[in-house]
């Protein structure tokens, strides 16, 4: 049986030490200041965007891969005799998905590539990228891997806060939450992401203190009582928001494995600083993956 090898883009915000234990690999999007332009995650930490990014009198710009260094990666891969399952943000989101099919069709079926749209983003994906590649770890085959990532996919639920709408808005991401841009400053929407890949509202709460809250509420009758797995990730230096949630959420859930990450440049140039994200799924004794 040949060896499984997960492939991901930069969007899943997976930090280096993860993506090194485990053999993630990663093709990185492109963010850019003005005539600058750096590597997603390679080339510029979060901690350097983030400043860069308080400086910029204009919003950067993100760009996806070429079909090309998809191409060059998987030839690399399938030239070792292994089989390659590629996990990816949101084709509603990005053409960096389709990149990767039209790499996958470049190789004219010489080799075991399969591409898989997560409709989803950032460790909303990356949560399910990192459980197939547990599962490939262990030797497990393609259609394991794949199961593994369906399982959390399936089972997740994301909730996702923003200081503003704003930047979201700006770069052509708000997909169905458009409706709420331009509310009132004291209005925190909670943000979901949809079965379709988009950017979707869930609810409004009056305050960023109600609306922690209420994302404690929404999660306890499905996975109170019950083990689970969660998942935060945030913006560096401005971590409040992420330290009250996840304080409410340790207290309310029966939490077995817990794991933080940052938000990366490209998800960082939409979503804007001060986003903070919650991913929950079921722990494995409870049936989850």
């Amino acid at each position: 049986m040949a060896q499984v090898v997960v492939v991901t883009d930069s969007t899943a915000d997976i930090p280096r030490s993860v993506r090194e234990k485990l053999g993630i690999e990663i093709v990185p999007l492109v963010v850019h200041f003005g005539d600058e332009a750096y590597l997603d995650n390679v080339e510029l930490s979060p901690e350097a965007f983030y400043r860069k990014l308080r400086m910029s009198a204009v919003l950067p710009k993100t760009s996806q891969p070429s079909p090309a260094q998809y191409f060059e990666l998987y030839e690399r891969l399938v030239g070792e005799g292994k089989t390659v399952v590629s996990i990816h943000l949101s084709s509603a989101m990005s053409g960096t998905c389709q990149s990767a099919r039209i790499a996958q069709s470049m190789l004219e079926g010489k080799g075991d590539v399969t591409v898989i749209d997560s409709r989803s983003a950032s460790y909303g994906y990356g949560m399910g990228v990192v459980a197939a590649a547990e599962r490939a770890a262990q030797g497990a085959s393609k259609e394991e891997v794949i199961a593994a990532f369906e399982r959390v996919r399936r089972e997740m639920r994301l909730y996702f806060l923003v200081d503003t709408l704003e930047y979201l808005h700006k770069g052509g991401r708000i997909g169905r939450a458009a409706a709420l841009f331009g509310t009132l400053l004291h209005i925190k929407p909670i943000l979901t992401i949809d079965d379709d890949g988009y950017v979707a509202p869930l609810e409004k709460a009056r305050g960023t203190k109600r609306a922690v809250s209420r994302i404690a509420e929404l999660l306890e009758p499905e996975f109170g009582g019950r083990p689970v797995e969660l998942a935060m990730v945030d913006t560096p230096g401005q971590t409040e928001m992420a330290d009250r949630l996840k304080e409410l959420l340790l207290e309310r859930l029966d939490v077995r494995r817990f794991f933080q990450s940052e938000i990366g440049p490209v998800i960082g140039t939409h979503a804007g600083p001060g986003t903070v994200g919650v991913f929950v799924i079921g722990a494995p004794e409870a049936g989850g993956r």
